[in-house]
């Protein structure tokens, strides 16, 4: 279906190379409309979405017959445009713009360049056209660059056909394997390991058959479920190289992909010299039977092994292509060798190998074989615990994933069918020869039943031989003592031989990859910064030859030791480890019901997820107990060490995810729970702007919230609507990442608002969210009011009158210096710029200084030719900015200092609480989780209150009665008894010369012209509004001087704030009250709550 705004806009065939949206080229002047109506047949231009100008190209196509039309379109002198002046989204000049939907848009077409990472190697980034972009006025000035016209119609930031095919070309030499190659040949090869020839048949002579099958389905039951999780993983969302390392770190987090990529990389490279040294003593137990010995069996073993590990480095290095190369000759060798072991079970047995135990398929032996027959010390735990590892391997194509052409089909299909061939294989085998070869054989052609012999009753004996003698002495033949029944049993020996070397060989060289791949993803991401030098690769394919050599290094070290048996169970357990955070990864994921999680391969289950990551836990134990202990404690070791350093990444983890469900969670259910005084805490909106600006503000706030209680930093942008909103929006990163680095716990939020009291009022009835709102609103005092305008004044008060409205306690901070450092800020952004200017400027001067020297006169051209560029007016004033501001900088010394007065440990004093107005405890309490902070704990409360003269000590009595009950320790109680008396004259006459500009004085002049005052200046202080509150004045006032008698040397001032009824108090008289109480004193929190209890003696 298709949209259009003019009859048969899109009736023609659209040409073949034509893109999903045909747009239209429009222009609105009445010649281009004849020339356009002359021809019924317009031309048409092919686009499918357009934003950023100088990256787009428009690529224009003509139906049959439209040529002429467009030649006489831009032989048209009012309306051909050249590049530098096609206005291409204008819509009201005499110009040309396009059309998609046949609509007038800049909107975008959803395309999948908008959603790739920057850099991303499937192509580039492109990037659409901004909200602002499709939602402000079309500009009618707006010129679109040089060759811009071009550039519309492959989409905003696209490259041409031609660039893409470039880049293609540039790409050819890289090596991408498809899912056969890439992950079904590799996981085959790993998975059939040597136990496939020299344990399969032990295994099932112990066990039996019923419980082998088990053996094998409960193994292949973990590697089916991990096969599954991992598939699951692989496929919601694009995979890089690092295999395990990358689906867990990006699903879980980087603490623990940090921890397991790092074990799991060791644990590849170690296992290179497991399978090289299995490979070195099946060459040495030859040389042993042909007399060959070059040293003795422990040195041949390294000989050879060091040998073979230096031919498969040679193969690695030589590039992923020859790997693969190997690795399928291997595998047709391995699928040879299997076929001739299926072959020999049919051959007729001859008497050397009838004594030996091989019959070729009998049901009696099959039934024999049938049930368990352990021998001491074996059970079903320990046999499984040899097999288990042969089942492992499944993540051998997921370890190169950054190699496949397409991880996200190939990992899934590869990896299970690779478990599904070799389950078949590891049964059937397992199955036929037990179905052939009994228990116990002696060898001994002559053991043979002749007439008259009692026989045992056992399969061999129905078939002509008496091995009863096994039971009594050990004997060399049969599946319970001979680890080459494979060989005996096929149709060749000799290539179960060359099944065993391809075994090694292949798992060799696919951990030899694995490993350097890993640990090359592992140190891109710099989670270890140490590592950080392995992270570099070389060639097309991007190799880490570094990392080749340090596996290399690990794997000799371990091949000269050329004993494993120690260190092979905890490589077994880094193996399982990283399959139990695969399950648990996949689990998490769906647990946490993030939105993102949409893997593409929907067979999975969470909980099967789940499930099997408990099951390898379980096998880790039954493998060996302290390996699985050792392996959790170093993968807890190293997830406490990231966790620590906190690398600074951001891979949309399922931790998140499960961290944002369970915020929600615990702020629903916390809606659920009415408030109860006991668990009142102060959660404050602060009003500090840019958070950077007033740090003492916000530092003592944080000392009273950090860890108790919620605090959100507040920024109001007042001005035009579009400028604030866009420097609101372009500052909210960055300021919250301010407030983590500096690891304030607080939460910051900006509203645009007409005037400043509007956007207060905002933020005190939207912020928060559930219980978690605020119930303190905390400002600085406003030192300057007598200098500010008078609409300054009226939303300060303002502020606090709202918020008293909205029920909210008020906090007015007041410090000496005051809390605005902006300056100092402006004058160290200027300091920092002049520095890079420098810096820029010396390397300039010394980069022409070396031309000079070798290019003479040239040379000096060349620098005098640079040095002009630099424009050093700019420079000049600049600098002089700089020294004006430094002489600010210094001038305000004392700002800065006052300014981190709260980062620092407060010595011994008091904190002075001057509880003169019960407002529910709000005024008790923050002094109270103040003194529990580390930062001032020395401190100790003194409490002063009001009273009467003669009631002093019975009211010091009911108050310490009081606050014990609160439990709150103070170290001493002051009664004021004489607060309501007059301050002194000098006091007072301070107070009046402050009142003094503000004042009427109606009361001087008639009553025509104090009423015409009072309409002209209604903010004025009136001699009647004075006269009616001067009880109040006198309080301020003397409170000042009791404050300064008694409190001037406390670290910290907490103090009742006066409250001034609405329509009674002025807001000038009501700041000259705020002023006068808190002058020339040490910093002051002026308090008031909402008169609702905050403290409790109730349990």
């Amino acid at each position: 279906m298709s949209l259009t705004n003019s009859p048969g806009a899109f009736l023609d065939p659209v040409p073949s190379h034509a893109n999903r949206f045909q747009v239209n080229v429009i222009s609105e002047g009445q010649e281009i409309s004849a020339a356009v109506n002359d021809d019924p047949d317009p031309p048409h231009y092919e686009e499918t979405s357009f934003g950023d100008d100088s990256q787009n190209r428009l690529r224009i196509s003509f139906r049959p017959g439209s040529q002429g039309c467009y030649d006489n379109f831009l032989q048209n002198g009012d309306t051909a445009k050249s590049d530098a002046t096609l206005h291409a989204y204008d819509s009201h000049t005499n110009t040309y713009y396009l059309q998609t939907f046949g609509h007038n848009t800049v909107d975008a077409v959803p395309k999948i360049e908008y959603y790739r990472n920057t850099g991303s190697v499937s192509g580039p980034k492109a990037n659409r056209p901004s909200l602002l972009d499709i939602h402000e006025q079309l500009a009618k000035n707006v010129t679109v660059a040089p060759g811009s016209a071009d550039r519309v119609a492959n989409g905003d930031g696209m490259p041409s056909d031609e660039q893409a095919e470039d880049k293609e070309d540039d790409k050819t030499g890289v090596v991408k394997f498809g899912w056969v190659k890439g992950v079904l040949v590799r996981c085959m090869l790993n998975i059939w390991g040597v136990m496939l020839f020299i344990r399969l048949s032990w295994i099932v002579g112990e066990a039996g058959i019923g419980l082998g099958v088990i053996i094998i389905c409960l193994a292949v039951t973990v590697t089916a479920i991990t096969g599954l999780s991992t598939s699951a993983i692989a496929t919601n969302g694009y995979v890089r190289g690092g295999g395990a390392y990358y689906l867990i770190s990006r699903s879980l987090g980087p603490e623990f992909g940090g921890s397991i990529g790092l074990i799991f990389a060791f644990a590849n490279a170690v296992a290179v010299a497991m399978y090289v040294v299995g490979f070195a003593e099946t060459v040495v137990d030859l040389l042993k039977e042909s007399g060959s010995m070059m040293v003795d069996p422990t040195n041949d073993i390294r000989i050879i092994g060091s040998i073979t590990v230096v031919i498969l480095l040679g193969i690695s290095v030589a590039g992923m292509e020859w790997e693969a190369k190997a690795q399928v000759i291997l595998l047709v060798i391995l699928l040879i060798a299997i076929a001739n072991f299926f072959i020999g079970t049919v051959i007729p047995s001859n008497n050397e190998k009838k004594s030996r135990g091989f019959f070729n398929y009998q049901a009696s032996i099959f039934a024999e074989n049938f049930g368990p027959s352990f021998t001491k010390g074996e059970g079903f735990f320990s046999v499984f615990a040899i097999f288990f590892p042969a089942a492992t391997g499944i993540l051998a194509g997921a370890n190169i994933s950054g190699d496949l052409e397409d991880p996200q089909d190939a990992i899934p299909r590869g990896t299970m069918l690779a478990i599904f061939i070799t389950t078949v294989a590891y049964l059937a085998v397992a199955i036929c020869v037990a179905a052939c070869v009994v228990r116990d054989a002696t060898g001994s052609m002559n053991d043979t039943i002749v007439s008259g012999m009692n026989c045992n009753g056992s399969a061999a004996c129905g078939l002509g031989y008496d091995f009863s003698r096994c039971q009594h002495e050990p004997c060399q033949y049969g599946l319970m003592n001979n680890f080459q029944v494979m060989s005996m049993v096929s149709g060749f020996g000799p290539l179960i031989t060359a099944g065993i070397f391809s075994a090694t060989l292949s798992s060799a060289l696919a951990s030899l990859v694995s490993a350097p791949k890993v640990f090359q993803a592992l140190c891109k991401d710099n989670i270890f910064k140490g590592l950080q030098f392995f992270a570099k690769g070389y060639g097309k394919n991007n190799e880490p030859l570094r990392g080749y050599f340090l596996t290399f290094v690990i794997a000799m070290a371990f091949i000269l030791i050329a004993e494993l048996n120690v260190i092979a169970p905890i490589i077994s357990n880094f193996f399982l480890a990283s399959y139990a955070l695969i399950n648990f990864s996949c689990f998490h994921a769906s647990y946490a019901k993030s939105p993102g999680w949409r893997p593409a391969y929907g067979i999975y289950n969470m909980w099967v997820s789940l499930f099997g990551a408990v099951l390898c836990c379980a096998v880790m134990f039954v493998i060996n107990w302290w390996a699985a202990v050792i392996t959790y404690v170093i993968e807890l070791f190293l997830y406490i060490y990231v966790t620590y350093k906190k690398p600074d990444v951001n891979w949309g983890s399922s931790t998140q995810a499960l961290s944002y469900v369970s915020a929600l969670d615990n702020a629903l259910e916390l809606t659920m729970v009415e408030d109860h005084v006991k668990n009142f805490r102060p959660q404050c909106i602060v009003l500090t702007g840019g958070p950077m600006t007033r740090p003492a503000l916000l530092d003592i706030t944080h000392a009273f919230t950090k860890n108790s209680g919620l605090c959100i930093c507040c920024e109001v942008f007042v001005g035009p609507r579009k400028l604030c909103v866009t420097e609101m929006n372009s500052g909210m990163v960055k300021k919250q990442a301010w407030l983590i680095k500096n690891k304030i716990k607080a939460f910051y939020a900006a509203v645009a608002a007409d005037c400043f009291r509007d956007g207060v009022r905002s933020l005190l009835q939207a912020s928060g969210l559930g219980r978690m709102k605020p119930n303190t609103l905390v400002i600085g005092f406003k030192k300057n009011w007598r200098k500010a305008p008078l609409a300054e004044i009226e939303n300060y008060v303002g502020i606090i009158h709202d918020a008293f409205d909205f029920e909210i306690g008020v906090v007015i901070v007041r410090i000496s210096q005051g809390f605005d450092i902006s300056q100092v800020l402006q004058v160290q952004d200027e300091l920092e710029k002049l520095e890079q200017e420098r810096l820029a400027l010396e390397a300039t001067i010394k980069d022409n200084g070396g031309e000079e020297e070798s290019g003479g006169l040239r040379g000096l051209f060349k620098k005098a030719g640079k040095l002009s560029i630099t424009k050093p007016s700019p420079k000049k004033d600049s600098s002089i900015n700089t020294i004006q501001s430094m002489h600010v900088g210094e001038f305000n010394q004392k700002l800065v200092e006052a300014s981190a007065q709260f980062k620092k440990k407060q010595g011994k004093g008091t904190i002075d609480v001057w509880w003169l107005f019960d407002d529910g405890g709000l005024t008790l309490l923050i002094p109270y989780i103040l003194t529990l902070r580390k930062k001032w704990k020395d401190c100790k409360l003194r409490i002063y209150v009001g009273g009467k003269v003669n009631r002093i000590e019975e009211e010091k009595i009911a108050m310490a009665s009081l606050l014990s009950k609160f439990r709150i320790k103070f170290a001493d109680i002051h009664i004021i008894g004489d607060i309501n008396i007059r301050p002194n004259k000098e006091s007072w006459k301070v107070f009046e010369e402050m009142i003094e500009p503000y004042r009427l004085h109606e009361s001087c002049k008639d009553l025509t012209t104090a009423e015409k005052l009072k309409r002209e200046t209604p903010w004025k202080i009136t001699d009647a509004e004075l006269e009616a509150v001067k009880e109040k004045s006198y309080r301020q006032v003397r409170l000042n001087e009791l404050l300064q008698e008694h409190s001037r040397a406390a670290n910290l001032i907490v103090l009742s704030l006066p409250v001034a009824r609405k329509g009674s108090i002025s807001d000038l008289l009501y700041m000259a009250w705020l002023e006068m109480l808190t002058k020339n004193l040490p910093p002051v929190l002026l308090v008031r709550g909402n008169h609702k209890n905050v403290l409790t003696f109730y349990s």
